[in-house]
């Protein structure tokens, strides 16, 4: 007798269409992926402005939100990124938004953009990874993110974007503010000579006047140091910027925390 145990049968319910079934769950599955990526997309546009992006936005970022903004697939890799990073950071050097000396150096074979400062360094390759310690590499991270985005317009630098020389540094700055709060100042010391010296010698029989002229007096004081410390903060500060400008153009070589050997490709040592 013909053993028919093994022979299949081909109007086997549940055997019928059953890879047509299969494909059209995995096209729903992946419809429903689409959907919820572009709604992710429209959410992370809404939410961060990739005009201004910065570190405090980077460090908000979750994984899901970091790959739907940057869609690896788009990214820009290679020496156009280099271009695009040393282009960024000259114009945010320019506009004091970042501390730090701007190098395109050669080491192992591959060109890299290296910026560093007193306090810190950091190694962009052109694949796109970024490396280094410190505040620079806190400033550089979100900068090379938006050099990758084709979508995103890199300006394009001044021509004259290096860091200031330290004796052209200022010794403070918001004159104007101080000067606005000087006036307030007098103008509440004056008030509160005049309704005490009323009180003292027209005789009004209130406390209402000396009162008002004493809280006058402790508020023109109170912003006549608030301008001082203004003031003495300001100078600290401007001389603090200018030891650190003074370190970084007297140097001789980079500082020894910077692990690249390679040589300058460029004038952007020079420039600075």
């Amino acid at each position: 007798m013909e053993d028919t145990s093994t022979r299949s049968k081909p109007d086997e319910p549940g055997t019928v269409g059953g890879d047509d079934e299969t494909d059209g769950a995995g096209e729903t599955d992946g419809a429903e992926d689409d959907a919820e990526l572009a709604e992710l997309r429209e959410r992370v546009d809404a939410e961060y402005d990739f005009d201004d992006f910065g570190p405090d936005d980077m460090a908000r970022m979750d994984a899901e939100e970091w790959d739907a903004a940057f869609d690896p697939d788009t990214w820009i890799t290679g020496s156009r990124l280099l271009d695009r990073v040393e282009a960024e950071l000259k114009t945010r050097i320019a506009r004091r938004e970042v501390f730090g000396l701007l190098e395109r150096v050669r080491e192992d074979g591959e060109e890299r953009v290296l910026a560093y400062s007193d306090e810190g360094y950091v190694i962009v390759r052109p694949s796109g990874e970024v490396s280094g310690q410190g505040t620079v590499l806190r400033d550089v991270e979100p900068i090379v993110a938006l050099a990758a985005m084709e979508a995103y317009e890199v300006p394009d630098p001044p021509g004259d974007w290096s860091l200031p020389h330290p004796d052209t540094v200022p010794e403070g700055s918001g004159e104007f503010g101080n000067l606005m709060l000087q006036v307030v100042a007098g103008v509440q010391l004056l008030a509160g000579i005049a309704l005490l010296g009323a009180s003292v010698f027209a005789d009004l029989g209130s406390i209402v006047a000396p009162a008002m002229g004493l809280l006058f007096l402790l508020v023109g004081v109170f912003l006549f140091a608030m301008v001082a410390n203004a003031r003495l903060s300001d100078r600290f500060r401007s001389e603090e910027y200018r030891d650190r400008l003074r370190a970084l153009r007297e140097a001789e070589e980079r500082p020894g925390f910077v692990p690249v050997d390679g040589g300058v490709t460029n004038d952007s040592m020079d420039e600075q």
